[in-house]
């Protein structure tokens, strides 16, 4: 899989960028603030509808400009699509693939798949949990597009049931909560299909991001990742039968607390990545290189995880090198150069491992002219 062309109207500070891209590793060179990461980001987009920087739209359009447009071709196994979207902030955004409309823009995940490392990934491991959520999520949707509106369902019905809890919080006792049996059901359902996916997601994913941690930090202390459930101990593999049985009783049993504090006690809305280094959690407890090399691993245990899936992806590096010492540079870049597509952003190009200087673009003053 790897992207032919990509095409940008009023997207982030690029009123107009066309640039066609080959195979193997592409870099884009410029200092900081000239667009270079842009470019990427818009890649990222199409292949999760959401940026790695900020958490809404808005920012994604030019200053002065209505809406964003992204326009990219994605060859896979010979066959080639276009996908397109319209980015306008307080609209929906619209899509299209191969010039026709479709009726939502999640229609378009599963066509291109990508896995991008950036600065931003520190707070997978120094972040809050709801970081780790995020990031287990996206891989879902990236493996499996459907899990995008299982997701969606999730939240939907969460924000409703939260709200009547709220209302009854709020009126001591008099609110008409006989709905939240319904929601309970609806909550358990939804639930329990996004607990299972993110259980078998860890178990397949756990191997992997040991074996990434320990190639690119072999003195440091054994990595691992566990899912921790706020339904308390799980097996490492469950079905969704079983577990929307779980969530009901815990909603039960956690009633009295809920209606008290007006919110949803359990879900895997409060559930957790474990990260964990040797006897003790990464978080807090990792010292900067350990943080940035187990960051560094759940994004190459996701790239394996993809593969293994049959499913090459494009290998996005926005701006890492420069964070990483050398060793951790050569891991990374011997990962890299094996990929189908990958695709790198770096400030001065003596960052960027030999391995990597394939095709190069310099980025500044506007501009992205080939070198």
């Amino acid at each position: 899989m790897y992207v032919r062309h990509l095409q940008l109207t009023d997207f982030r500070s690029w009123a107009q960028a066309d640039l066609a891209l080959t195979p193997g590793p592409t870099v884009f060179v410029g200092q900081n603030g000239q667009g270079k990461t842009n470019l990427v980001e818009a890649i990222g987009y199409i292949a999760t509808l959401g940026s790695h920087r900020v958490s809404s739209d808005t920012p994604l359009v030019r200053i002065g400009a209505e809406r964003a447009l992204v326009r990219i071709a994605v060859v896979n196994e010979g066959r080639e699509l276009t996908v397109e979207l319209e980015i306008t902030p307080g609209k929906a955004n619209r899509a299209r693939i191969n010039r026709a409309q479709v009726p939502r823009p999640r229609e378009v995940l599963g066509i291109l798949r990508t896995v991008l490392f950036a600065p931003e990934d520190l707070a997978l491991v120094r972040g809050d949990p709801s970081e780790r959520r995020r990031f287990m999520d996206e891989l879902l949707v990236l493996r499996a597009p459907r899990f995008a509106g299982v997701r969606s369902d999730y939240e939907r019905v969460l924000k409703q049931r939260n709200a009547l809890l709220k209302t009854a919080r709020g009126s001591g006792g008099r609110a008409d909560i006989s709905t939240l049996e319904v929601w309970n059901g609806h909550l358990a359902r939804h639930g329990a299909e996004l607990l299972s996916a993110r259980l078998n997601l860890i178990a397949d994913m756990a191997p992997l991001v040991s074996a990434a941690y320990a190639g690119v930090a072999p003195e440091s202390r054994p990595a691992l990742i566990n899912y921790r459930s706020s339904l308390g101990e799980l097996p490492e593999r469950a079905g969704v039968d079983d577990l929307t049985e779980r969530l009901l009783t815990a909603m039960t049993e956690q009633r009295g607390q809920e209606l008290e504090r007006g919110v949803s006690l359990v879900g895997p809305h409060r559930d957790e990545l474990e990260l964990v280094l040797g006897d003790a959690p990464a978080k807090g407890y990792a010292s900067h290189g350990e943080s940035w090399s187990f960051a560094l691993a759940l994004r190459l245990g996701s790239y394996e995880l993809l593969r293994a899936d049959g499913a090459e992806p494009v290998l996005v590096l926005d701006d890492v090198f420069a964070e990483l010492d050398r060793r951790r540079r050569a891991a990374l870049a011997e990962v890299a150069s094996q990929a189908e597509q990958v695709l790198v952003t770096a400030a001065v190009q003596e960052d960027v491992p030999a391995e990597l200087l394939g095709d190069r673009y310099l980025v500044g003053d506007g501009e992205v002219r080939s070198d």
